[in-house]
């Protein structure tokens, strides 16, 4: 088995290894998304991210979340290789799958230090702002910008199909 897939952890896991982290003095940030055919995009936003702490901590959107919030078809690749696509990039110390349609159960239960969302949010925009200012965790808004949606690429795929 890759060394790597035990990067992918459940809730408790995941809250053991904070604890552990904390206790040498690491930071962490988290980052999440449904990372669907995982891109340059997707590198480069957790990248800069892992840049943030000493700790990456990537909440990837389960199926059924993935989804609602992308619609019919969607998602491409099962969530447990989405998982495994992350994990496997150089920078992730932990990856977990989450059900709800927002981090926020996450935020609450990890705590991070750090909440880093991609360009096409702005720290007034991210879904989770709110919550994040009450338990004190920093938004930063991380990557390039966003030139890189999948739901583009399948566009351009679709288009070029016609020919």
């Amino acid at each position: 088995m890759p060394p790597y897939l035990d990067k992918i952890v459940g809730r408790r896991e995941l809250w053991d290894r904070a604890r552990a982290w904390r206790a040498r003095g690491d930071t962490i940030v988290l980052a999440n998304g449904c990372f669907d055919v995982l891109h340059a995009g997707h590198v480069r936003y957790l990248r800069a991210a892992a840049q943030l702490a000493d700790r990456l901590v990537v909440a990837v959107n389960a199926d059924l979340s993935t989804r609602q919030l992308k619609g019919p078809g969607r998602p491409i690749l099962p969530e447990q290789a989405r998982a495994e696509l992350v994990a496997a990039l150089a920078g992730v110390a932990a990856v977990t799958i989450f059900p709800e349609l927002t981090v926020e159960p996450l935020l609450c239960a990890l705590r991070p230090d750090i909440h880093a969302k991609g360009t096409d949010y702005t720290p007034e925009s991210v879904p989770e702002a709110a919550l994040a200012r009450e338990l004190k965790v920093a938004i930063h808004i991380v990557g390039d910008p966003k030139h890189h949606a999948t739901r583009d690429l399948f566009a351009r795929i679709r288009a070029e199909r016609r020919y």
